[in-house]
């Protein structure tokens, strides 16, 4: 068996489409685009590689883009009166807090001060307590690339047994409580699960958000499962002289060579849920302000 190929960087291609579509109908109702306001505190190398390709998706899909950069010595009283600036400020629909934070500076107040209605990545407590009640809200933008994935390749979930290994509160939580909403059988492991392989070998779909490269192994995927890799590792490369030099390359969570062997579909990593996750944030700006995709 060769598994499918889930191509999330063309699936974000067409979310993108309808998005700016959206955007485009919206603001010739209402005379202004909505707008999107990122908030990057430090110079972390990922976290500026992250908020450029945000920054520059929203504005090239019509937004009003706003980006904030923060220097590592930001107070917390700085960095909320910020937030509150933003919270106030009618031409900004959705807020981006950037995470990590520097050392220093505490997430949790700063994710409570942030309004509901703005949280585009879906991670106030309001948000979160909306999600796990089945209420509609603000989802957090990987957890909801990775099910619209999933919607797309897989089909129907109803009755499925998934499997979700990890629980961050940034995607294995979020992603196990829409899977659960879908009326999937969930299950949540973690990398001290006892018995991980055996209780991966009962999945119908597998996510792997559990931040350890190439963990799960090929014989731990049931054969014609779904899996979807939300790590991003990197790892020395494999070629000795490029890896003494320092060179690395990135890998999921996923064996992916191994699994694409056993595995119905798969996403690969690179080019799997990363480009859905800007694609998401883009979608969840739209509806915050109070717009609406088109028809497919």
């Amino acid at each position: 068996m060769s598994a499918v190929l889930i191509d999330g960087k063309a699936r974000a291609e067409t979310l993108r489409v309808r998005v700016a579509a959206g955007v485009a109908a919206y603001r010739a109702e209402r005379g202004f685009p909505p707008g999107l306001a990122v908030v990057l505190v430090g110079d972390d190398p990922a976290s500026q590689i992250y908020v450029r390709s945000k920054v520059e998706q929203s504005r090239a899909d019509g937004f009003h883009s706003v980006d904030h950069r923060l220097s590592s010595d930001t107070s917390q009283t700085e960095l909320m009166t910020l937030i509150e600036s933003l919270n106030a400020d009618p031409l900004i629909h959705g807020i981006l807090l950037q995470l990590p934070l520097p050392p220093g500076l505490d997430a949790a107040p700063a994710l409570k001060l942030l309004d509901p209605a703005k949280d585009v990545d879906g991670l106030t407590p309001t948000s979160a307590g909306l999600l796990f009640a089945g209420r509609p809200g603000l989802v957090p933008c990987t957890p909801l690339g990775c099910l619209m994935l999933l919607q797309e390749a897989v089909g129907e979930l109803r009755g499925k047994r998934a499997l979700v290994i990890g629980r961050s509160q940034l995607v294995g939580r979020p992603v196990a409580a829409l899977l659960l909403d879908a009326d999937c059988t969930v299950t949540m492991a973690h990398s001290r699960t006892r018995d991980l392989p055996d209780v991966c070998r009962e999945a119908d779909i597998l996510v792997a958000a559990v931040g350890r490269p190439e963990m799960v192994r090929g014989d731990w995927i049931r054969p014609g499962a779904a899996v979807i890799d939300v790590g991003i590792n990197r790892v020395p490369s494999k070629n000795p002289a490029r890896a003494a030099a320092g060179k690395t390359r990135v890998v999921g969570d996923v064996a992916f060579d191994e699994a694409s062997e056993v595995a119905g579909w798969i996403t690969p990593v690179p080019g799997g849920v990363g480009p859905m996750t800007v694609a998401c944030l883009l979608h969840n700006t739209l509806i915050a302000a109070g717009g609406s995709l088109p028809v497919a």
